[in-house]
């Protein structure tokens, strides 16, 4: 390359990558070249602060230099193998025995993927082959809901509940059923009702319409992030897990982002007291660093999954030993750190920011917080609710960038945040008074006046 570095960055960058979820009409180009703690450069040198933790993962920050040594430590020693049939290595050996100790009981046994579109694949199958193992190859169904989001697999995402995953992508897997989601903000959802009341009814109709025999597994995010942050009443969990256990279907949890520390436990589960069948992970378990993902198995399917032939699938990359490697110093910082405790009290001081920055703007509608995932949803009007029109030229997330360095992300008429859990407190007063400076100025048609 000759000239200006950034611009014959962008130039092939336009040139060659598909990125996703970004039109080629589209000219911007932001090129990150470094990072450290919550805060990033780019090509320009102009310097970010990351209050989204990349796509919810960096869970110890950017740019940990003794994550980098262990998967240097590693690479020399191993840098792969195998982890088929009888093959292992030592440090998955190690990783699956530390998140055995972790994970909420019994979940003692442990599949490893590459990350949390292919944990989502295999824990539907892993749902599927359990029933056929028992004799009851007629449960099939996947109950799961709107406004979810389990990957962009073929399974989990016919499980996603938004249509734009689906156009275009059809035919999606049969056999796959959306409920409402659970999202007491919008009570226009259950004809007034009380929200679980409501959900719970309508998840023993669908049982009973599908026919509990047909049914393998219901799976959900514990809190629907790219729903928009949306956090289910406290009886919501313990009362599906009751109606399923009932029916003898089983429970996924799609922890992909809610897992190890981001909610201030190692397990969104542990938070909302209800033991899954599976918990899938991925994201956090290695700050990001290296692909990385870990389904958490129950006993009893473990048991199941591993007679005669054992289970019939595998990737190539399950139990890598580097991504192993790094996940197990991953996990010692945030333990050694008190990172959860730290996402509990810090995800509480911001969201005091955010309310007290916030607060009394008219086109705020609601802030929700559970440890360090939070969002702000943005209405039209308080009293109707009605969700602010967004100009896809001028979003909010992407004014508070340009004019303030602070990356947050869109997500579903919510501005959602989910940084790194070393943030500090001036980083935290910083991205209220970044949110602000922009939401200050956005009138209920969604416009935003210059500053």
């Amino acid at each position: 390359m000759t000239g200006d570095n950034t611009a014959d960055l962008i130039r092939l960058d336009r040139a060659h990558l598909i990125h996703p979820y970004l039109p080629g009409s589209a000219t911007e180009r932001v090129i990150m070249t470094s990072g450290s703690g919550c805060r990033l450069t780019d090509t320009e040198g102009r310097d970010y602060l990351d209050a989204t933790g990349g796509l919810w993962l960096a869970q110890i920050g950017h740019g940990r230099e003794e994550i980098a040594d262990v998967a240097h430590e590693q690479m020399r020693k191993l840098e792969y193998f195998t982890s088929f049939w009888e093959f292992s290595n030592e440090p998955a050996v190690k990783l699956a025995a530390r998140l055995a100790e972790i994970a909420p009981e019994p979940l003692n046994h442990v599949y490893f993927t590459s990350g949390g579109s292919e944990g989502n694949e295999a824990a539907i199958k892993m749902a599927r082959y359990y029933h056929h193992r028992r004799g009851e190859g007629s449960r099939t169904w996947i109950l799961a809901r709107s406004k979810a989001y389990h990957g962009i697999g073929y399974g989990g995402g016919s499980a996603t509940g938004f249509p734009v995953y689906h156009e275009g992508f059809a035919p999606m897997m049969p056999h796959v059923s959306h409920l409402t989601p659970p999202w007491p903000y919008r009570s226009e959802l259950y004809g007034g009702q009380d929200p679980t009341d409501f959900l719970i009814r309508e998840l023993e109709e669908r049982i009973a319409e599908i026919g509990p025999e047909n049914i393998a597994a219901m799976i959900g995010e514990p809190i629907m992030g790219v729903g928009g942050m949306l956090v289910p009443p406290a009886d919501y969990w313990p009362r599906v897990r009751e109606v399923l256990d009932r029916h003898g279907i089983l429970l996924i949890f799609d922890e992909v982002v809610t897992a190890y520390g981001r909610v201030g436990e190692w397990f969104a589960a542990r938070y909302f007291d209800v033991t899954p069948d599976i918990i899938v992970t991925a994201k956090g378990i290695t700050s990001g660093y290296v692909p990385l993902g870990a389904l958490l198995v129950s006993d009893d399917l473990a048991e199941v999954l591993l007679r005669d032939h054992g289970f019939p699938m595998g990737y190539t990359y399950n139990g890598h030993p580097v991504a192993t490697a790094v996940a197990l110093a991953n996990l010692d910082i945030i333990e050694r750190e008190g990172l959860l405790a730290r996402a509990t009290s810090l995800g509480s001081f911001l969201h005091g920011e955010l309310k007290a920055q916030l607060g009394d703007l008219p086109i705020v509608g609601e802030i929700r917080s559970v440890g360090m995932m939070l969002a702000v949803e943005l209405v039209q009007d308080r009293a109707t609710r009605t969700p602010l029109p967004l100009d896809p030229a001028h979003m909010p997330h992407d004014v508070i960038r340009r004019e303030a360095g602070v990356i947050v992300r869109d997500s579903a008429h919510s501005l959602v945040l989910s940084p790194p859990l070393v943030m500090t407190e001036t980083e935290a007063k910083e991205v209220a008074t970044a949110l602000r400076g922009v939401l200050e100025r956005t009138g209920p048609d969604g416009a935003i006046r210059s500053a």
